[in-house]
């Protein structure tokens, strides 16, 4: 998995919460979500807990340092766009970095 994937989490306390891959190092994923995983808190998970899908979020903001805002928004519309399609609707989200 690179750097920027959205994984959905399979075990643990936090099950079935969408995270942002910061790094890999083979066995083990840096994992943050912007709420709870801060990018100064951020949670090491093995990677066969994890469930990768095929989105990659934007990790270098045009002219600033990325911030924990970013990570939520980009999470937030994944999770809203998952939710419009499994109800036949269309997503809302705008792409704003």
């Amino acid at each position: 998995m690179t750097r920027g994937t959205i994984v959905f989490s399979k075990k643990g306390r936090d099950k079935g919460r969408a995270m942002v891959v910061l790094e890999d190092d083979g066995i083990y994923l840096t994992l943050v979500d912007g709420k709870l995983r801060t990018l100064e808190k951020p949670k090491k998970k093995k990677a066969k807990h994890v469930q990768p899908t095929n989105t990659q979020v934007e990790m270098q903001p045009v002219g600033r340092a990325l911030q924990d805002a970013d990570i939520r928004k980009q999470l937030r519309c994944f999770v809203e766009s998952i939710d419009a399609n499994s109800e036949g609707g269309k997503p809302h989200c705008q792409k704003t970095m």
